[in-house]
């Protein structure tokens, strides 16, 4: 009768002799024999190492054996994490769906471009060309867009800048809010630009045209609207767009205005009063300080016990003054001082010994010579000068120096808010609000967006440009609040020293533990910045088999270690899900 055979296969045979188990490895063959299943021994294998086994039994079942360097080959590898993470806060802020509701083309690269910006800040085509570095294309749809698409969905994106500024001013002011403005400026590469111009050069890149813009914010520091300037425009011509701005765009009757000292004048004040609703608080110049001063409103003696006084001026009618004395601020002021007159001294005695070895003869040459010290430390009003031909003496002015030490330490607000509503204590707290608006323009000025320089040619492209990087600092403030446990960040800002709003704040024990040990429970801290490298080591990596054409390529992910898995996992992101395995997951994530 006809054998047909069903298949090979390898059988463990296992015996127990003398309480010992012995197990054989035989490779069998079963086949049929009058419609009886029967298997035969082909041969004992049992000699072999059990890793030859195990190939030889994976073989019978079918399946393919290469060499281990030809197993799998990866592609290409792209970095992943960052760009889930910020991604996800994007979307967990509400800016998307301010920007639009519906995914659109141009959304997307709006989209694509606020992540780049906060990952690899950088110019327009420089961006387009790093993106595919990364998974974000791909993510968003992005993998054949553009420079020329990218500045379309720019010009866009100025035509949705109200609208989306209304929805944040809905979202974070109210009546009654305070809001927080300030004014700065990027210098200019280029030659193109109307609103480039020459003007007060906060970047000190000396002979660079300039671009000037103001940015609002509420109490917290996030950033509202945001409108730009030609570069010669001064900081008080730009509060009035900021007043329709709260009053016309924003619908908002009542707010507190929090502005530095050179953003308010006395005609700004008095329009303030006749238009109604907006009440503000800044402070006072050095002169006016000094009139104060003179006539009586202020003596230094009396804040040798305290440190916050309200007084009141005919000068300014209507309106509350607050002086603070920071003892901190006044060894700070004395010290620096002390070093410009020291190295003044330095520069004034080499003029002196050209003048004596009469290789400085001339009168207007001398002058020029002192003209050039002065004007470098600015200590010339703590001087006196005696210039004539082939002399030349100087001398501290003591006096003047006094006069000024004695006021070391103290600044005045002035504000409109009515005590009832704001004490004194909470003028103060109000006015150093504004250090969060200096704090984000760091942050755009930094390293961390680079809004500067500023290449664009066309006047809306430098507008779209300039809100972009404002959208990439909302979505970085949200970033940075919720990682703080994992930053050198302070979670729980501590009291003031001895309760006063104008000494410093102390820091939280959790801050100077984070500080003494530089770590997080048992992983280290981070800044803002290598938080997100560490997030882009995490790698989409697209494999294939080569001993396997038929089967199409596939993507793996690192998997994550602790550090990256606590972040992902503050953004409520399972960093277990991102080792998918399935190429059509990577859109998903």
């Amino acid at each position: 009768m006809e054998k047909k055979q069903k298949g090979l296969y390898v059988a463990d045979v296992r015996k127990t002799y003398k309480g010992k188990e012995y197990c054989t490895h035989l490779i069998r063959r079963s086949y049929r024999e009058g419609g009886k299943v029967c298997q035969e021994t082909i041969a004992n294998i049992s000699d072999l190492p059990q890793e030859a086994v195990e190939i030889i039994r994976y073989i019978l079942k079918g399946e393919v054996f290469v060499p281990v360097d030809q197993a799998m080959e990866t592609i290409r590898s792209r970095s992943h994490g960052h760009v889930v993470a910020v991604r996800k806060m994007l979307h967990e802020s509400g800016l998307l769906k301010m920007i639009a509701k519906t995914p659109t083309p141009r959304r997307n690269i709006i989209e694509a471009l606020i992540i780049a910006r906060i990952l690899k800040p950088q110019t327009k085509l420089a961006t387009n060309r790093w993106w595919h570095t990364t998974t974000l294309p791909e993510i968003m749809g992005v993998e054949d867009v553009d420079v020329d698409d990218i500045y379309d969905a720019m010009d866009w994106l100025v035509g949705q800048q109200k609208k989306i500024e209304h929805a944040l001013a809905t979202r974070h002011l109210e009546n009654g809010s305070l809001v927080l403005y300030d004014v700065s400026s990027s210098y200019y590469e280029g030659s193109c630009c109307s609103l480039a111009e020459y003007g007060y050069n906060r970047d000190k890149k000396k002979g660079k045209r300039q671009i000037v813009y103001g940015l609002m914010a509420d109490s917290a520091g996030r950033p509202v609207s945001v409108k730009v300037y030609p570069g010669a425009t001064s900081d008080i011509d730009t509060l009035q767009d900021q007043i329709d701005t709260l009053k016309k765009s924003f619908g908002l009757d009542e707010v507190v205005l929090a502005v530095d000292r050179g953003m308010i004048s006395n005609v700004k004040i008095e329009t303030l009063k006749e238009l109604g609703g907006i009440d503000w608080v800044t402070a006072l110049r050095a002169n006016s300080i000094k009139s104060l001063v003179k006539k009586g409103h202020i003596q230094p003696s009396m804040f040798d016990q305290k440190d916050l006084m309200e007084i009141y001026s005919e000068d300014y009618p209507g309106e509350r003054l607050v002086v603070c004395r920071n003892p901190y601020l006044a060894l700070e002021r004395t010290r620096k001082r002390q070093e410009l007159l020291l190295a003044t001294e330095r520069e004034l005695e080499k003029i002196v010994k050209r003048v004596a070895a009469g290789r400085l003869v001339a009168e207007s040459k001398i002058g020029e010579a002192l003209g050039r010290v002065v004007n470098k430390f600015k200590m010339a009003k703590h001087f006196e000068f005696d210039i004539g031909k082939g002399r030349f003496s100087y001398r501290r002015c003591e006096e003047s120096i006094a006069l000024e030490e004695a006021l070391d330490g103290f600044y005045v607000l002035r504000t409109s808010v009515p005590e009832e509503k704001w004490p004194k204590e909470d003028v103060v707290r109000g006015y150093k609000s504004l250090s969060r608006v200096e704090k984000g323009f760091r942050t755009l000025k930094g390293v961390n967006l680079r809004i500067r320089p500023i290449h664009h040619r066309l006047e809306e492209r430098v507008e779209a440009h300039i809100f972009l990087c404002t959208l990439a600092y909302y979505v970085e403030w949200h970033l940075r609040e919720t990682w703080k446990e994992l930053l050198f960040d302070d979670e729980h800002p501590g009291e003031h020293e001895n309760g006063s709003p104008v000494l410093p704040a102390c820091r939280s024990e959790g801050a100077l533990h984070k500080a003494s040990t530089r770590q997080n429970g048992k992983n280290p801290l981070h800044s803002f910045a290598t938080l997100l490298e560490e997030l882009g080591t995490i790698q989409c990596n697209e494999n294939w088999i080569p001993a396997i054409p038929k089967i199409p390529s596939f993507y793996q992910f690192t998997k994550p270690n602790e550090i990256q898995k606590e972040a992902l996992g503050c953004l409520r992101i399972d960093g277990d899900k991102l080792l998918g395995r399935q190429k059509n997951n990577l859109k998903s994530l």
